[in-house]
C-alpha cells in the first residue's frame, strides 16, 4: 500500500474557470493550483463534489497536449 501526503488544504484553494464559460450554468470545469498539485472539479457541483488531483508536471503535459 502506498501513502501520499497532501500538503494543500483543499478548503483554502482559489478556484478559477475559463472566461469562455457563460453565466448560464453550462458544462465547465474549475481549476485551482496548490503547492504540489493542480486540482480540477466540475463547476456544477463545486461545493463538496469530487475533484481530480494531478501533479504540476502531469498538468503541464496535459495542457501541452491539449494545446497541440
Amino acid at each position: 500500500m502506498s501513502m501520499e501526503q497532501v500538503t494543500d488544504s483543499v478548503d483554502e484553494l482559489n478556484w478559477s474557470k475559463s472566461s469562455y464559460s457563460g453565466s448560464d450554468g453550462g458544462d465547465c470545469v474549475e481549476v485551482a493550483t496548490g503547492h504540489d498539485a493542480v486540482y480540477v472539479r466540475d463547476s456544477k457541483v463545486a461545493g463538496g463534489g469530487p475533484m481530480l488531483r494531478v501533479s504540476r508536471g502531469e498538468w503541464a503535459a496535459f495542457v501541452s497536449l491539449a494545446a497541440g
